[in-house]
C-alpha cells in the first residue's frame, strides 16, 4: 500500500493530493476531539468523520471519514471553506467509486471519474470552467482506450478512437471513429475556433488526415489505401514539397518512394525502393525540368552495386560510373567511369579495381583524338599505357 494511503502516514497523504493544504498547519478533530492523523494511536478504534480546519483562519480544509480507526469512505478537500475534491477510499487506502473535483469560486464539476481500488475505468469527464465539457475518456486496463477533447466553444479539437465505440453516451464515437460502415468525417478545431485538422476514420482506424496552416491551405496529408501510406507535405503557400509512399506490412511500413519538390512545385528528386526496402532507383533534376542524375541500383547478384548518370541541364549526359556499395555513407569506385563534353563526346576515362583503386586513365581532345592514356600505380605514379 502506497504510504501516503496508510493511516500513519495520511498527512503525508495530503500534502500530496492537495497541495494547498500542505501551507497551512491543521488542527483536526475527530467526535469533538483532537486527534492527530500521523498519529494512528489518537484515531484507534474510532469511527466518525474526522474534520481538519486551517489554525491560522480557521476554515475548514479537509474531511475524512475514519472506520473503526481505519480511513475508509469519504474523503473531501477544501479551498477557502468550499468543496475542491471529493472521493471514497476503501480498507486498502485506495480509491474507490466516483472521484470528482470543482471549481471553488462557483461549486461547478470540473472533473468527475469512476476508480476501482486506485484504477480509473470507465468513462470520466472533465469540464471547462464555463461548463462545457472538455474532454471524455475511456478507460480499462492497461490503460487510456479512448478519449475526445472538446474546445469551450464544444468544437471537437482532440480525437481517439477505440476498437469499438466506447465514448456514449457522451460523444457519438460511433459516428467519429467510422462504425458505421462508411468512413467518417471529422473536422478538430483550435481554441480560438480555427479549423485544424480534417481526419477520416473507417472501424476505429484512421485513413486519412490533414493538418491546416493558419491561411487554411493543407500542411500535410497522410492517407492510407489498402497496403499503401501517403503522406504529402506542402508550403503554406499551397505547394507541395514532398510525397513519400509507403507499403503497410504486419511487421510497420516499407518505404517505396520519396519524391522532392522546389518552391515552386517542380520535381527535384526521386527516390524509389523495393518491397524488402532495398534501394532501386535516386533520379534527381534541375529546377528547369532536365535530369540531373540518375542512380540505378543492381538486383540479385549485383545488388551491391550502383550504376550513376550525371547530365547537364541541356539533358545532355556528364558521367557515367559504376560503384559498389559498401554502406549508406560509402561508395567505391569499380569498373569503367567515363565523362563526357559538350555533344556527349567522350572526354575522359578511369578504369578502377574491385577495391577502387584506378588503374587506368585515357583522355581526348574535343575532336576525339587521344590525349592520354596512362598505367596508374598504387602509388600514384604513372606510366603511359603499354599496347
Amino acid at each position: 500500500m502506497p504510504a501516503f494511503l496508510r493511516p500513519a502516514g495520511l498527512a503525508t497523504a495530503l500534502l500530496v493530493l492537495h497541495p494547498l493544504a500542505a501551507l497551512a498547519v491543521q488542527d483536526c478533530e475527530l467526535n469533538g476531539q483532537h486527534v492527530n492523523p500521523a498519529n494512528g494511536n489518537t484515531t484507534a478504534g474510532k469511527t466518525g468523520m474526522m474534520r481538519c480546519k486551517d489554525r491560522s483562519s480557521g476554515e475548514l480544509v479537509r474531511e475524512q471519514q475514519i472506520q473503526n480507526g481505519v480511513f475508509t469512505g469519504v474523503v473531501r478537500y477544501f479551498e477557502k471553506g468550499r468543496l475542491a475534491k471529493e472521493h471514497s477510499v476503501n480498507a486498502r487506502g485506495n480509491i474507490e467509486g466516483l472521484a470528482r473535483e470543482f471549481a471553488p469560486a462557483t461549486g461547478r464539476v470540473l472533473r468527475e471519474a469512476r476508480y476501482e481500488d486506485g484504477h480509473e475505468t470507465g468513462l470520466s469527464r472533465s469540464f471547462h470552467p464555463n461548463g462545457q465539457l472538455r474532454r471524455v475518456t475511456f478507460y480499462a486496463e492497461p490503460g487510456e482506450r479512448a478519449y475526445a477533447e472538446f474546445t469551450e466553444r464544444g468544437q471537437l479539437s482532440a480525437l481517439r478512437c477505440g476498437d469499438k465505440p466506447l465514448l456514449a453516451p457522451v460523444a457519438d464515437d460511433a459516428t467519429l471513429c467510422g462504425f458505421g460502415g462508411q468512413a467518417s468525417q471529422v473536422e478538430l478545431f483550435d481554441a480560438k475556433g480555427i479549423l485544424r485538422s480534417r481526419l477520416s476514420y473507417l472501424a476505429g482506424k484512421r485513413v486519412r488526415s490533414e493538418e491546416l496552416y493558419d491561411n487554411g491551405k493543407p500542411s500535410l496529408q497522410d492517407e492510407i489505401n489498402g497496403n499503401q501510406r501517403i503522406e504529402r507535405r506542402w508550403s503554406s503557400e499551397g505547394v507541395k514539397r514532398r510525397e513519400v509512399a509507403y507499403l503497410l506490412t504486419e511487421r510497420g511500413s516499407v518505404k517505396q518512394r520519396e519524391q522532392e519538390y522546389s518552391e515552386k512545385g517542380t520535381l527535384v528528386r526521386d527516390q524509389r525502393w523495393g518491397p524488402g526496402g532495398e534501394p532501386l532507383s535516386d533520379e534527381s533534376y534541375y529546377l528547369n525540368g532536365q535530369p540531373r542524375s540518375k542512380a540505378v541500383y543492381g538486383e540479385g547478384n549485383e545488388a551491391r552495386t550502383v550504376e550513376i548518370t550525371e547530365f547537364r541541364d541541356n539533358g545532355q549526359r556528364a558521367a557515367l560510373g559504376r560503384f559498389l556499395v559498401v554502406s549508406r555513407f560509402r561508395q567505391i569506385p569499380i569498373g569503367t567511369h567515363q565523362r563526357f563534353g559538350e555533344g556527349g563526346k567522350l572526354r575522359a576515362e578511369s578504369s578502377y579495381d574491385d577495391k577502387g583503386r584506378v588503374m587506368r586513365e585515357r583522355s581526348w581532345d574535343a575532336e576525339g583524338k587521344l590525349e592520354r592514356d596512362d598505367e596508374v600505380f598504387e602509388d600514384g605514379s604513372r606510366k603511359a599505357y603499354a599496347r
